[in-house]
């Protein structure tokens, strides 16, 4: 009887990361977890040839990771789209139905892939453009900080609080400086030196580590890339865009459905809105969670930064019953609802 009962399969919801996931540990992860997947590194290597960009399999390969190289821009965002398309090619598939995807800032660019908005070649193509449009210069900078105390409950306070010195920076000569990214119990913002500077100062230290600088990454969701929009758009075609064949959750919350979706619409979002404002994962996960009350929620490598990000979104929401980071740690060691395929306990129950 149990046995039939196990046979159903999971609904799942799959969130694909962002620029900041491949780092130092990840370094190999191509060779050693997707050394079946030639075609889709292949195609992606070939794409890059053309460009004269040095190869993600050389990338992954290297023997030591290079922070410069790995980090930038045209790098990284075809490594992690590699890895995490390969992830994603991995999930198995008589287990897990797949009910919809969401992703985090450049993991939008990936979810797009996944649901089958961008064919392979249509998906490098945006991913690369998109990760090279810093490479005469990153514009600006992003930092990140926490908004939420150890047990990973939002502080209101501080929110407020930023929000009165976010105004009082924007009002400073030369400061500009926007909330780019909503992460869980973190806000990512994005600006001029300037006013990034200006914030930092204002920022109490925490944990001697934030505020934190993200090493090369530019003021992403903000109106400071303007330009970016305009650039994108003349270079990728609206005809790259087709509809979803899986429902799919962007940085407003908003579902594009596989059978409603305008296409120009969808490419109007992706190269204009979510570059100039704000990101809100949160509310991606939130509307992941209550829309469509999946089974599991299984997050793509490479890395494993997004499970707190996304664990302090289940607290918030009190989902399945949690109310604090002691519940979420229970939980994912009895029976995991996050399944992050960049950890390797967590990767066996996904492939």
């Amino acid at each position: 009887m149990s046995h039939n009962l196990k046979q159903k399969k999971q609904r799942v919801v799959v969130i694909c990361p962002g620029r900041g996931t491949y780092n130092k540990e990840e370094l190999g992860y191509l060779k050693r977890l997707h050394g079946d997947k030639t075609e889709i590194v292949e195609l992606i290597d070939e794409y890059r040839q053309e460009k004269q960009q040095i190869s993600v399999a050389e990338l992954d390969n290297m023997s030591n990771y290079n922070m410069r190289l790995h980090t930038a821009g045209e790098n990284a965002s075809a490594l992690i789209y590699a890895c995490a398309m390969s992830d994603y090619m991995s999930i198995n598939k008589d287990q897990f139905d797949v009910v919809a995807v969401t992703g985090n800032s450049m993991g939008w660019y990936i979810a797009l892939a996944v649901a089958g908005v961008l064919s392979p070649n249509a998906a490098i193509d945006v991913i690369n453009t998109m990760g090279s449009m810093m490479t005469d210069g990153v514009i600006g900078g992003q930092i990140i900080y926490p908004i939420a105390d150890e047990q990973w409950h939002e502080n209101d306070v501080l929110v407020n609080q930023i929000n009165e010195w976010l105004s009082e920076v924007n009002v400073e000569q030369g400061c500009e400086v926007y909330i780019s990214i909503y992460l869980g119990g973190y806000l990512v913002f994005g600006g001029n030196n300037a006013g990034l500077r200006s914030l930092e100062q204002k920022l109490p230290v925490i944990q001697d580590r934030y505020p934190m600088n993200l090493f090369n990454h530019a003021a992403f969701h903000t109106p400071l890339l303007k330009d970016i929009t305009t650039k994108a758009q003349s270079i990728l075609s609206d005809e790259l865009f087709m509809q979803p064949s899986i429902p799919l959750i962007d940085g407003l919350g908003h579902i594009w459905q596989p059978y409603s979706t305008d296409t120009k619409t969808l490419y109007d979002y992706t190269l204009s809105t979510q570059i100039v404002e704000p990101y809100d994962f949160s509310k991606a996960i939130e509307v992941a969670i209550k829309e469509f009350s999946p089974d599991k929620l299984i997050i793509l490598g490479p890395g494993t930064t997004l499970g707190g990000a996304v664990g302090q979104c289940l607290i918030k929401h009190q989902w399945l019953g949690l109310t604090n980071k002691s519940d979420f740690i229970v939980k994912q060691k009895e029976d995991p609802y996050i399944l992050a395929m960049g950890i390797t306990e967590q990767r066996r129950l996904v492939i």
